[in-house]
């Protein structure tokens, strides 16, 4: 217990004026249940006299908020661009909410430094670890959501994470070619693409795939590589050039 406290004791001299003060700054919204944002930021790692570790920690309040941040996003980029389908909207949605973009969020809102972590992660650089950063922001998204309902989540997702993004921009940024192709046959009305294995070879250890690229039941791609994901790569590649072509 008196890891806890010492720790705790440390935060409010930071606080300065209470925990409620920083907090809200750091957030933009007044707090009504400052034990949700008390469990956003303990790390499960966080030495606890209770048998309930991990329910104390901020695990349950990530999930929630991965979920709200989804949504949220989902729905912003379902209006903002009314005429784009499914193979856009979802790779530039993962693009504004993953695990590099939360810990982008995390940082400058400096809850690296809030964050309770068990002494030994804190050696190894914990507070300012992106997988650590990202779990905190999706945990105080939950808090938020919980604490001051959707209306609020939205405001705090659309000022940290979507205000200051060229979307646009961002869409164009390493596209993922399988990603486009979905796109292109979306706009034409046609059926998803689909993938085949058709050659395995060399050995387990260095193993070589090649696969095609299927569009309304005809190849319109090849390729090869040591991974099925890059292969799919290749061969998505290679038919969404030849279908421009075609066009």
């Amino acid at each position: 217990m008196g890891r806890f406290s010492s720790l705790w004791d440390r935060l409010w001299k930071r606080i300065g004026s209470g925990p409620r003060s920083e907090l809200e700054t750091i957030l933009g919204l007044q707090i009504r249940q400052l034990s949700l944002y008390e469990q956003a930021l303990r790390h499960p790692s966080f030495e606890q006299p209770h048998k309930d570790n991990l329910l104390r920690s901020y695990e349950r309040l990530e999930f929630l908020g991965d979920a709200v941040l989804g949504c949220v996003v989902a729905e912003h980029l379902y209006r903002a661009f009314p005429g784009k389908m499914e193979g856009f909207l979802t790779p530039l949605r993962s693009k504004l909410v993953d695990r590099k973009a939360c810990a982008r969020v995390a940082r400058a809102l400096d809850l690296g430094a809030l964050v309770h972590l068990s002494p030994a992660l804190e050696s190894r650089g914990g507070r300012t670890n992106p997988s650590v950063l990202a779990d905190c922001l999706e945990a105080i998204i939950g808090a938020i959501y919980l604490d001051r309902g959707m209306t609020a989540a939205k405001f705090f997702i659309h000022k940290h994470m979507i205000a200051d993004v060229d979307l646009r921009r961002l869409a164009e940024l390493e596209d993922n070619p399988k990603s486009l192709l979905l796109e292109y046959v979306q706009a034409k009305g046609w059926k998803h693409p689909t993938y085949k294995v058709v050659a395995k070879d060399g050995p387990p250890h260095d193993r070589i795939f090649t696969i095609a690229t299927y569009v309304r039941g005809h190849q319109y791609g090849r390729g090869q590589a040591g991974s099925k994901k890059k292969a799919e790569q290749m061969a998505a590649r290679q038919a969404l050039s030849r279908l421009r072509r075609e066009a």
